[in-house]
């Protein structure tokens, strides 16, 4: 077997993708793509974790991430496992902060694989030199302030006699200087760019974990900005922007004025609804953490619900959950019941977003809950069911009692119907006692009673003291009395049962103060 070919006979490819600074929203179309074929990624400390998410199921993970005076592996053990990955025949992604042509090594490790006969790809990334700049509000060029914009290393002793650095002609020749992982010498960066003529006064900035939920922005000007960034104990990684678009930021500052800007929020939905919600979080700023502490999973047996889809006298169908929704069109479409047949089906819906599944569907319901509880909907039904109408109920294992009785007081025949079971799901459940143990975690969200009791748990009695003071948000008072009755500090309760409703009460709350500030 020749050099660079696997036990396939033939070496996979690499692709050296750029993950962009941070928000894992910034990565490219063909960077997502090359994750979700990935048989293998190799990811650095800068890549989000979070990009992760879109594996396919077995892929390999594996983590490379560098820290100053803290290498996992060095640069050479990384390249020589790149070769081995692909030797194996694997697709491997090699995922890298920002562009990995730009202070990257992208270059070095695209040279040991052409050396060792591996095929690989370039997938640019959104580069921090301008990214990180942009969310803090400081755009690195301006027609009214600069032509011009030059990006450096920082990590280049700027006072050693073999520099590459021409600071004479840098220092007064470039308009706007971005210097990428120099915080460590920032004091000899401003030596030098001030004794080879840049003014004092010249505005500088420090942006540190830019385009995240954690960005902090310093600023000061040439003169002020060491002793400023030593009192604030301001830390890597950080991007120095030194230049006069730094004065913008009063006016451009977007990001960091966003409602639910540096705040984490737990998101306990189901995998498959988490990310509406997540998506709203983070698009005002907030970090969403998914921790589906429920799984929605099909019924041990269809039969119940196959039967009464397929009854003559249904008269009603009422629908307490969009599972619910689906359940029951998938299952006539399973059974190649057409859908005419329920015509005649009289159907109710417990709140905006089980009638929102209904209209997907082509169905309006005559009915929908005002306060969005089953025993709402179903004491809003007694007036209008006759004594033996026949009411097909498709639910959870877990659902409660008080739809049916209502329903059964009221004369009517209810047909109840397994139509998807609610178990606990406790994946990532590690990652989250970290982030209440770190303080980390500023507000949780809680969308059912269920997701209330599996989340608690999920993370186990030692976490309870982390939780003290967690703010918890719900939607429905049903949950909220769950949520209280466990021990819960409860700051809201959503005015109407959506996610918009949940996501406007926690930006209002944020606003009052309710959710406090933290790491």
């Amino acid at each position: 077997m020749g050099e660079g070919e696997g036990r396939t006979g033939k070496p996979g490819t690499v692709y050296l993708v750029g993950a962009g600074p941070g928000d894992p929203g910034l990565i490219t179309v063909k960077g997502m793509e090359c994750l979700k074929k990935a048989d293998a990624v190799v990811y650095d400390r800068l890549a989000s974790p979070r990009l992760l998410r879109c594996l396919r199921p077995g892929a390999e993970r594996i983590y490379v991430g560098k820290a100053e005076g803290r290498h996992t592996l060095t640069q050479d053990e990384i390249q020589e496992l790149l070769v081995r990955l692909a030797q194996d025949g694997k697709t491997v992604v090699r995922l890298k902060g920002g562009d990995p042509f730009v202070f990257g090594r992208g270059g070095e490790e695209a040279e040991f694989l052409v050396e060792h006969g591996i095929p690989f790809e370039v997938v640019p990334g959104v580069t921090s030199a301008v990214a990180v700049p942009a969310y803090a509000g400081i755009p690195v060029t301006h027609r009214d302030h600069t032509p011009s914009f030059a990006v450096v290393t920082g990590h280049e002793d700027p006072e050693k006699e073999t520099s590459w650095i021409d600071w004479d002609r840098l220092s007064t020749g470039v308009g706007t200087l971005i210097f990428l992982m120099g915080v460590g010498r920032l004091a000899g960066i401003v030596e030098q760019l001030t004794a080879h003529g840049r003014p004092g006064t010249t505005p500088v900035a420090l942006i540190r974990w830019g385009t995240r939920m954690e960005q902090e922005t310093v600023t000061g000007t040439l003169d002020t900005i060491v002793d400023e960034v030593r009192r604030r104990n301001f830390g890597s990684p950080a991007v120095i922007v030194v230049g006069e678009v730094v004065g913008l930021r009063k006016r451009l500052n977007w990001f960091e004025r966003k409602p639910l800007f540096g705040k984490r929020i737990l998101v306990t939905r189901a995998r498959e609804q988490a990310s509406a919600l997540s998506a709203q979080i983070e698009d005002l700023g907030g970090e969403a953490v998914e921790f589906p502490a429920i799984r929605i999973e099909p019924p041990a047996s269809w039969a119940d619900l196959d039967e009464a889809l397929t009854r003559s006298d249904l008269k009603w169908i009422v629908l307490t959950s969009r599972h619910a929704v689906e359940s029951v069109w998938s299952r006539m479409r399973a059974l190649e019941l057409d859908v005419r047949r329920l015509s005649g089906v009289r159907m109710a819906a417990v709140g905006p977003a089980t009638a929102g599944a209904l209209r997907e569907r082509g169905v309006i319901p005559e009915f929908t809950a005002s306060d969005y509880r089953g025993q709402a909907l179903a004491e809003t039904l007694v007036p209008h069911i006759a004594s033996g109408d026949v009411i097909l109920l498709p639910r959870s294992n877990l659902a409660s009692r008080d739809v049916p009785e209502v329903l059964s007081a009221a004369g009517a025949a209810v047909v109840e119907a397994e139509a998807y079971r609610t178990e606990p799901g406790y994946e990532g459940a590690e990652e989250v006692r970290g982030l209440l143990r770190e303080g980390r975690i500023h507000a949780v969200t809680f969308t059912s009673s269920s997701t209330v009791r599996f989340f608690l748990q999920g993370i186990g009695e030692e976490a309870r003291p982390w939780l003290e003071h967690v703010p918890a948000f719900c939607i429905g008072p049903v949950t909220a009395a769950t949520a209280r009755e466990l021990g819960l500090k409860v700051a809201g309760v959503a005015e109407q049962a959506t996610v918009d409703s949940l996501v406007d009460l926690l930006a209002r709350e944020m606003e009052a103060g309710a959710i406090r500030n933290g790491g």
